[in-house]
């Protein structure tokens, strides 16, 4: 765990200051690597990336919130950054820096009227794990083994300001412009604006455990709205290992494969059956039980599916889809991949790139049983998005589709990775059959 903060910048101008600083070490950054590169007669990017990226996270750490939160959205596409960002950035998943205890107090009197140690038997002081909007404490009522979600100070009220002020360094990393993705930084600040409702939250997170509770080998916490508010969630604690550490151990390959299978048909129940779906599937949200069944926590990001939306997304699914370029059009216009002031020049550039793309990362569907152990594959997924990024038309084209894409795309990438590093065989024809 990281040193414990004990002051998080709250105020705008505080919080403004902190990018402004920030921007400045970037700067920084770029001079002494072209200064060495004027030296030695080449760039080291490695070196220039690695600088930056220490730079930023370490500020975005300080500013909690959906600051931090977006550096993990950005983690979790292996393709929208450059390595040393992804992997730096992957740190807000679940080793961001805690708050201290005085601040963990302050905001248990603000909510609930007293102290932990005036609710709990037992309240852990120090945060068992610490993310990008909060922090979880161990605790102990009645007998019972509790987890306490405590949100950061200032999340709520910083979410637009931040994502303002982070706005140019997204750009910058992303290499858009600013106009192209006003759309999809408007789906995002809805979501953080909902993730900062604990409210919100426990209601979100009963309903999903209620209908989730037929899947096979899934398990749920179970929620306590008395000892639960605005800023604060508490629930009973999932006896377990994380995935990414029962991943990390030698496993059979038959329990990689239940695991797998489990992780499947539960986003495909979500997707098929609730129409809204966990959009949050990053390996610190994931606990393995001694029978190898799947817990799962923290349902604060839920993304509702429009059904107009579901529809086009999945029947582009098909092969058979795919190989008519009359509905491919059909599909893609409606799907706002293209758009009506489109050359014919652009629909033909646009088309091409995103049937290739899309014949890659649904070729689990069509092929029923998948191996995601298949590094060919990854690296397939990796080159392709690498292309698009250096293509110098699609870059003029950049940000395309509905903004619905974002949530969408970030699930099902995120299922794929943990797939893989699961090195999980799963039979892709189920639907989230129970």
């Amino acid at each position: 765990m990281s040193k414990e903060l004990d002051r998080i910048p709250i105020g705008k101008v505080r919080r403004a200051s902190k990018f402004v600083t920030t921007g400045a070490k970037v700067g920084a950054n770029y001079v002494k690597a072209y200064s060495k590169a004027a030296f030695k007669g080449k760039l080291d990017q490695n070196e220039l990336d690695n600088d930056n990226a220490r730079d930023i996270y370490d500020s975005l750490s300080e500013l909690k919130g959906s600051a931090l939160k977006m550096a993990q959205l950005l983690s979790m596409d292996q393709n929208v950054l450059p390595k040393a960002y992804s992997d730096k950035f992957a740190m807000a998943q679940y080793s961001a820096p805690p708050l201290s205890y005085p601040l963990v107090k302050k905001t248990f009197i603000e909510n609930l009227g007293k102290e932990p140690n005036e609710i709990f038997d037992v309240f852990g002081k120090t945060a068992s794990n610490a993310a990008s909007m909060g922090q979880v404490h161990k605790a102990e009522l009645n007998g019972q083994k509790l987890a306490v979600k405590v949100q950061y100070p200032g999340v709520a009220d910083s979410i637009k300001s931040d994502l303002k002020l982070a706005k140019p360094f997204a750009l910058k990393l992303m290499n858009v412009k600013g106009k192209d993705v006003d759309p999809y930084m408007n789906e995002v600040e809805e979501k953080l604006l909902e993730e900062a409702d604990y409210n919100l939250e426990l209601r979100q997170s009963m309903d999903f455990a209620q209908k989730c509770k037929t899947i096979n080998g899934v398990f749920f916490p179970t929620y306590l709205p008395e000892l639960s508010s605005h800023q604060i969630l508490t629930m009973s604690w999932l006896k377990g290992e994380p995935i990414g550490a029962w991943m990390k151990r030698e496993q059979k390959q038959d329990d990689r494969n239940k695991l797998g299978q489990i992780l499947w048909n539960f986003y495909m129940f979500q997707m098929h059956t609730l129409r809204m779906m966990h959009a949050d599937p990053h390996p610190g949200n994931f606990i393995i039980d001694e029978q190898n069944n799947l817990g799962v926590i923290d349902f604060g990001c839920i993304k509702h599916i429009p059904n107009d939306f579901y529809e086009a997304y999945f029947e582009l699914a098909n092969y058979e889809v795919l190989n008519n370029p009359e509905r491919v059009n059909q599909l893609f216009r409606q799907l706002e991949i293209i758009r009506s002031s489109d050359t014919e020049k652009d629909v033909k550039i646009v088309t091409r790139m995103f049937t290739d793309l899309i014949r890659l990362l649904s070729r689990p569907f069509n092929q029923g049983h998948f191996d995601f152990s298949d590094d060919t594959y990854f690296t397939e997924i990796y080159l392709k998005g690498e292309a698009i990024s250096k293509d110098p038309e699609m870059s003029r084209l950049q940000a395309r589709g509905s903004r619905h894409f974002i949530y969408f795309n970030r699930t099902f990438f995120g299922l794929y990775n943990i797939l893989h590093s699961l090195k999980a065989e799963v039979d892709c024809s189920k639907n989230g059959v129970t």
